[in-house]
């Protein structure tokens, strides 16, 4: 068989984008899924060394340290001998059970203990902690950092074009002028919310046995609360804990509720960014933002003068991908027959996958972005070209001072017309309104007309 390499792989994520997602390949892949498993075994094996049982005495801090050890130290000749073991076994966690024991070998405090690896668990206490540990770790080091700079660099770009006017185009006709920043801080304000909401999701993690119910446990040791003792594993902070909210009530699996929920957080950011994208994207078409020239890059094969927004159509293209998976995510994880069937398990492999699309638009958002930059004659040319969007301001200025059939009146001078300054300023003229407001509507123009834009944008 051909070795893997970045141009034989199935996935463009481990292929072409294969150097743009190295930060979210250690977390999200099975690697990363076996390197929290050991982390959930250590934590849950150093815990019931402390536990008080007379069968099982605190471990020595040498011992500890050798367990944290394997945590911190867990490599991909880890990850390869669990793959080996598993081999035999057919049974990824009993592979990862197998081999901390391994690790055991020549250690004879470690050895006497070693059938507390694993110890009244079920699979899936070790397999749902694990997820909420890669996700958490996602979250942290790749999700939100991404997002938090796509948020600062549309706030610069905000705050810097806040006063540049731009005609607004509803419906794709001109409709009252905008500015440039206020537009951008719309979309900072909402992706800045999504952030928020996809922060604040609070990941879950059980440790409650078969089917939820402590029933191994309690068979042990009858009089221990091992409610109060799993809760601790999961709530205390990292390394001697999990760091995640406690799940007091399940079936075999952890329900995913917050999964869907976090999923569908993630989701909303990438709407918001679709948005963004098809929107920079026109502006580029208008000539409202040009595109810096990068040495060598071809735009089309025949065409030589074409300069595309490809960083913009790649990533609507790639949010896309992530938010068809993050939607079935959502709806599937959450539906388990009875306490449990596995239909989940090979779909929370593909976890990854959906946040690896989202990750790739968002570094292709992030090169986009740096390559604009703003064309103000095009944006000062289309203004003067739209003379008709003052009828807004003259039939409302009209309306105040009681001119019968002002909406009426300016309806009939400019709708479906072309539209000159001088047919604005001779109807202002002819207008029985007070001569300080006929002055102030006649010095008006289009590129004036903006109202608290610049204020807003700058407040973003």
């Amino acid at each position: 068989m051909t070795p893997l390499s970045t141009i034989s792989a199935l996935s463009p994520l481990d292929g072409r984008y294969a150097a743009r997602l190295s930060a979210l390949r250690p977390l999200m892949s099975e690697q990363g899924y076996m390197h929290r498993r050991v982390q959930v075994e250590v934590c849950w094996f150093i815990a019931l060394s402390d536990a008080g049982f007379a069968e099982f005495k605190p471990l020595t801090p040498g011992a500890r340290t050798y367990l944290l050890g394997l945590v911190k130290n867990f490599s991909e000749a880890d990850a390869l001998a669990i793959k080996e073991i598993e081999k035999t076994t057919n049974h990824d966690v009993k592979a990862v059970e197998y081999w901390i024991k391994s690790k055991f070998e020549a250690r004879p405090e470690l050895m006497a203990a070693a059938e507390f690896v694993h110890f009244a668990c079920t699979s899936e206490d070790i397999n749902n902690t694990s997820h909420a540990l890669q996700l958490k770790g996602a979250r942290e080091h790749v999700l939100l950092p991404a997002l938090d700079a796509l948020v600062a660099k549309l706030r610069e770009m905000a705050h810097a074009y806040a006063e540049v006017p731009m005609l607004s185009r509803t419906h794709g006709q001109t409709a009252s002028p905008t500015t440039v920043g206020k537009e951008i801080a719309n979309v900072v304000v909402r992706l800045a919310g999504a952030r928020e909401r996809i922060a604040a999701v609070r990941l879950l993690g059980k440790m409650n046995g078969a089917v939820g119910n402590y029933n191994a446990h309690l068979a042990a040791w009858p009089g221990f609360d091992w409610e109060a003792f799993a809760r601790k594993v999961v709530e205390t902070p990292e390394p001697l804990g999990l760091g995640l909210a406690f799940q007091p009530y399940s079936i075999q699996i952890e329900p995913h509720d917050y999964m869907a929920e976090l999923f569908d957080a993630v989701a909303r950011a990438n709407t918001i960014l679709v948005d963004w994208a098809r929107d920079v994207w026109g502006y580029v078409s208008l000539g409202y933002f040009k595109q810096k020239l990068r040495a060598g890059e071809i735009g089309s094969s025949t065409m030589p003068h074409k300069v595309n927004p490809i960083d913009f159509e790649n990533a609507e293209g790639n949010l896309g991908l992530s938010n068809a998976l993050l939607r079935h995510l959502s709806e599937k994880l959450p539906v388990s027959r009875w306490q449990r069937d596995l239909t989940d398990s090979t779909v929370l492999r593909n976890m990854g996958v959906a946040l690896g699309y989202a990750t790739l638009a968002y570094h292709s958002l992030g090169i986009g972005l740096a390559k604009l930059e703003l064309n103000e004659p095009a944006l000062a040319a289309d203004l003067d070209k739209a003379w008709e969007v003052l009828a807004e301001p003259i039939q409302t200025v009209m309306r105040r001072y009681g001119v019968h059939g002002a909406y009426e009146k300016l309806k009939e001078a400019t709708r479906g017309k072309q539209v000159r300054p001088e047919d604005l300023h001779a109807l202002v003229r002819s207008l029985d309104i007070p001569p300080a407001e006929r002055d102030r509507l006649l010095a008006m123009t289009p590129a004036a007309y903006i109202g608290k834009a610049a204020e807003l944008a700058r407040r973003a």
